[in-house]
């Protein structure tokens, strides 16, 4: 797998994803985001077909396995977010979309004093743990958990976000999940 930025969000690039494979994927034909993938194949500086704006526009990439998408803070410059992370169906769950947050968190780091990212389930809470995030204590007004890089104390934090979710609807999946988990310490932390 390799991983790679196509640009920030003063770049404007632009990604077409097969909507039939990729959660979100219209949110990656938008302009006003930073990009970074995850693929297979040929290292991008090795190809002819690069950026994509360079292919035909009505065919989504093909060797592209997760994206993420990511801006500026609106009030703190010296924040960053990740938005939309994305992985192809087949490949959920192979730890491929915590790899890429985690080589996203990196990049985005050199320039701010922190990433964030706002997930809605916790299996998204399980894999940005992997990817180095912790929770802030904080929710989104949509109830999203917001997670941050680096993370103050995420052995402390960790079942804090587990148990708001505990606390919520969730479907049998999420139950097992969370049941499976009690008691649990957080993940390892992945290299990017």
């Amino acid at each position: 797998m390799q991983y790679a930025v196509l640009g920030g969000p003063d770049d404007g690039p632009t990604l077409k994803l097969d909507w039939r494979r990729f959660s979100y994927a219209g949110k990656f034909v938008m302009s006003n985001t930073g990009k970074a993938i995850a693929y297979e194949g040929t290292p991008l500086a090795e190809r002819d077909d690069w950026p994509p704006e360079a292919r035909d526009a009505d065919e989504p990439t093909t060797d592209v396995v997760a994206a993420v998408s990511f801006n500026d803070d609106r009030t703190d410059a010296r924040t960053a977010w990740l938005r939309y992370v994305t992985v192809r169906d087949g490949r959920r769950g192979d730890g491929v979309g915590a790899h890429l947050c985690a080589f996203a968190a990196d990049r985005l780091l050199a320039d701010h004093d922190r990433v964030k990212i706002a997930v809605n389930n916790p299996f998204a809470y399980e894999a940005l743990h992997k990817a180095g995030f912790g929770f802030t204590g904080e929710e989104t007004g949509i109830a999203e958990l917001v997670l941050q890089r680096p993370a103050e104390d995420r052995e402390a934090a960790y079942q804090a976000g587990l148990d708001r979710y505990r606390g919520r609807d969730r479907s049998e999946e999420e139950a097992a999940f969370l049941t499976r988990k009690a008691d649990a310490s957080p993940p390892p932390r992945l290299d990017a």
